[in-house]
């Protein structure tokens, strides 16, 4: 077992109202605490905003302005901008946001600041679905996910938005899980050694989204980088991708047998979802020059 090393800078307060068990209160701390408190925090409406709260009450220590879902990429550039006016460059402007306000409705926003190369950092929560609204699908729902919205399972596959950031050509992106902290740690900190645009997306299991136990969240993100369903890699200036682990322990079928929202799958379901595992593995791995 590896050891966590990582300073606590006390950057995330206890008390908040995440539930009980959330890894997005896990990851939260240690991505603010890597980041220090020469930051300022964009949350648009969101679990993380639930969980953040305002002013007097904030769990975070660090300025943050609560945006509207669809331009926190816009409102984060502005703030970046308006810093570098007042010639204080290196402070930290990162946006907190789900995959709601990123994969679907924040995405305009998001790729014109790429395109712009703005200097802020992204943070998406991906918990694959509109978890703080009722549990509807969003476009990072998988194929067959059972939703508020897609009782009966949903029909297209999750919007693969890294490659989206990488056909942009932005300096850093790359994928962190809250089982794999040192990992999340380490890629914060390389975010905030570039300049430029640069994206993190967090796996965050849902613990009634998802239908998982509610002390089952980092087991189940472990899941999902052993099973290949979400790989750990970095992609650097859209082109060069490393593999942060390259190896696989295990098949989907336990990670998708676990969750209620996958629990109607037919063994046919099954296999078809670890065929489409597998390539996007292979497709990696070629990338990746493995």
């Amino acid at each position: 077992m590896d050891m966590i090393d990582y300073p606590d800078g006390e950057q995330f307060s206890p008390g908040h109202v995440a539930c009980a068990g959330c890894a997005e209160a896990l990851s939260l701390r240690v991505i603010l605490n890597t980041i220090g408190p020469d930051a300022i925090g964009v949350v648009p409406p969101s679990c993380t905003a639930v969980i953040c709260g305002g002013y007097p009450l904030s769990s975070v220590s660090i300025p943050v302005q609560h945006t509207t879902l669809e331009n926190a990429a816009a409102s984060a550039s502005g703030i970046k901008r308006s810093l570098n006016a007042m010639g204080k460059p290196d402070t930290t402007v990162v946006c907190l946001a789900g995959d709601g306000g990123t994969y679907d409705i924040g995405l305009q926003a998001l790729s014109s600041a790429a395109e712009r190369n703005e200097d802020i950092l992204y943070v998406c929560f991906d918990n694959e679905g509109y978890m703080n609204t009722g549990g509807q699908k969003s476009s990072s729902t998988p194929l067959n996910a059972i939703t508020g919205s897609t009782p009966a399972g949903k029909l297209s596959r999750k919007k693969n938005l890294v490659e989206i950031l990488a056909a942009h050509r932005i300096p850093y992106i790359a994928t962190c899980s809250p089982a794999h902290l040192s990992d999340m740690s380490a890629k914060i900190k390389k975010a905030e050694s570039i300049r430029g645009t640069k994206v993190i997306i967090v796996i965050i299991p849902c613990l009634p989204g998802w239908g998982v136990a509610d002390d089952a969240a980092v087991k189940t993100a472990r899941m999902a980088v052993d099973s290949g369903v979400f790989p750990l890699y970095e992609v650097e200036d859209g082109v060069d991708y490393t593999m942060t682990i390259n190896t696989r322990n295990q098949a989907v079928n336990a990670y998708l047998k676990q969750q209620k929202r996958f629990r109607h799958l037919s063994d046919a379901d099954i296999s078809d979802i670890q065929a489409d595992v597998d390539w996007g593995w292979e497709y990696l791995l070629d990338r990746a020059g493995k």
